[in-house]
């Protein structure tokens, strides 16, 4: 349903959906997403913030995100994995 796209509209699902998941973890969550010139078209790397630490980037493919965005087994292994990385973050500061 959500398949394809362009680089923007793409880049746009991915860092709602990114902030949407970290903050069902963590209302402090914060998502910053690479996707400036040198990305273009190419490629995407999302970062979770929680206060001062931050997850190292996850990287992705813009083909491979504008062709899953659609699936669901796709978004929920992706859901839970911002999910842990913000558990992990948690756990970290504690």
């Amino acid at each position: 349903m959500f398949s394809g796209g362009t680089y923007d509209e793409v880049a746009r699902w991915l860092q709602n959906f990114f902030a949407a998941h970290a903050k069902r973890e963590n209302v402090r969550a914060e998502v910053e997403l690479e996707a400036g010139e040198a990305r273009e078209g190419k490629s995407y790397a999302a970062r979770v913030r929680l206060g001062e630490r931050f997850a190292p980037p996850i990287e992705f493919e813009f083909a491979d995100v504008a062709r899953n965005r659609g699936s669901l087994e796709w978004c929920a292994t992706l859901a839970a994995r911002v999910r842990e990385v913000v558990r992990d973050l948690g756990a970290a500061a504690a």
